[in-house]
């Protein structure tokens, strides 16, 4: 009674190894293959790493700004007319017990420009607004050249600008003089952009009393900027438009201007789902690159599977094989583009000056994602190998 002989098992070292030989053979055709792959991978890192790098810059600026500030502003009457704020509003606010500062602008009826020459009609799209001295305080913004209003200098025709009002005018910095309602101000500062109050950056502020004195403000705030504890917050919200016009508490609308930017946070991702269709699209081209590769080599080396079979080699090893060897494209792709997708993020952050978030998911999707296309790929050619019989295989020229 003759024993019969048993296969040799293929240790996961000999099947690396199997795998890489065949691929190194093909340099020039495997690099083309795994190129779609990375194209795919390189897309999706990318997008979710700059859509994560956009959301932490927008929570950082939330962070720094606080969540706790409220904006109160006129809204409309019964009869649909606009309201006004009463004349003592900034004052009923201060006098909320959490409230911890508050300050208020008021719009005016005038315009700003950076010569007496240039037509009225010509306004640049810059408001021009009373400001209380405490704005810049409440609003934690910061002067970015000259200074900001004071007890003296808020009485005369001085005017603080905007980032992006400065901008519009061709100021860089505080100096000089633009003209106003008819008469010359001088430029006391440019503030830094408020992301918490844009409208702000489009504005150029006069203190209060300058405001009546020159301008005609008739000292109705347009609105009021408040901050209080962050517990206190809900509470302050809910007393304000009572508190700001008792008489008529409809008229008065409240907002939290750190809302919009936590939406805009949350909506970073909106376009992201598209996005990520189309690597998801390269990802499949690239799939079907490897699945072609894959085909190919096997009617290329069915000589070679015919040897291999004619020398003890079992099906299943031979499907190994040409697993691997898929497995080890797709691994190539997949992270020749998450290395991709990382820099571009990385590159993309830095530019806009974001910090740069690559969630770690995102890798590991990436890595799984491969395989699970790697797997795709390579199981029909795999499974054609296999099938071929030595003698078949070993007639074919």
């Amino acid at each position: 009674m003759s024993d019969r002989l048993a296969a040799t098992r293929l240790t996961p070292g000999d099947v690396l190894r199997v795998g890489a030989a065949g691929l190194r053979a093909r340099p020039a055709r495997v690099v083309l293959s795994a190129l779609g792959i990375a194209i795919g991978i390189a897309t999706m890192v990318g997008v979710i790493g700059i859509s994560a790098s956009s959301a932490e810059s927008l929570l950082r600026q939330l962070d720094r700004l606080g969540t706790n500030l409220l904006t109160v502003q006129p809204g409309n009457t019964l009869f649909g007319d606009a309201a006004k704020l009463p004349l003592d509003a900034l004052a009923m606010v201060r006098r909320i017990g959490p409230v911890t500062t508050a300050s208020a602008t008021g719009d005016l009826d005038a315009g700003v420009r950076r010569t007496d020459r240039i037509p009225e009609e010509i306004t640049g799209g810059i408001a021009v607004r009373a400001a209380d001295g405490d704005l810049v305080k409440t609003l934690g913004g910061r002067v970015r050249s000259g200074t900001w209003l004071n007890a003296a200098t808020e009485k005369y025709p001085a005017v603080v600008l905007g980032s992006v009002s400065a901008q519009r005018l061709g100021l860089g910095r505080a100096g000089g003089q633009v003209w106003i309602g008819g008469r010359w101000f001088t430029v006391l500062g440019i503030l830094d952009p408020l992301p918490l109050a844009p409208e702000i950056d489009r504005s150029a502020l006069v203190g209060f009393p300058a405001a009546g004195t020159y301008l005609g403000f008739d000292g109705h705030p347009t609105m009021i900027y408040e901050r209080s504890a962050d517990a206190a917050v809900a509470d302050v919200q809910a007393v304000l438009p009572r508190t700001v016009n008792p008489e008529n508490p409809e008229e008065v609308q409240v907002s939290r201007p750190s809302d919009a930017l936590a939406a805009k946070a949350a909506a970073t991702g909106a376009f992201t789902g598209l996005l990520l269709g189309l690597g998801a699209v390269a990802l499949l081209v690239g799939g079907v690159g490897v699945a072609n590769t894959m085909v190919i080599s096997v009617l290329e080396r069915r000589r070679e599977i015919g040897l291999r079979r004619s020398l003890g080699a079992t099906r299943g090893q031979v499907r190994v094989q040409f697993m691997a060897e898929a497995l080890l494209l797709s691994a190539l792709g997949g992270a020749a583009g998450a290395l991709l997708g990382a820099a571009v993020t990385v590159g993309y952050a830095y530019a806009r000056d974001w910090p740069s978030v690559v969630p770690p998911w995102a890798i590991g999707g990436a890595v799984g994602a491969t395989l699970v296309i790697g797997t795709l790929a390579g199981l029909y050619p795999a499974m054609r190998a296999a099938r071929l019989s030595p003698t078949e295989a070993l007639a074919t020229t």
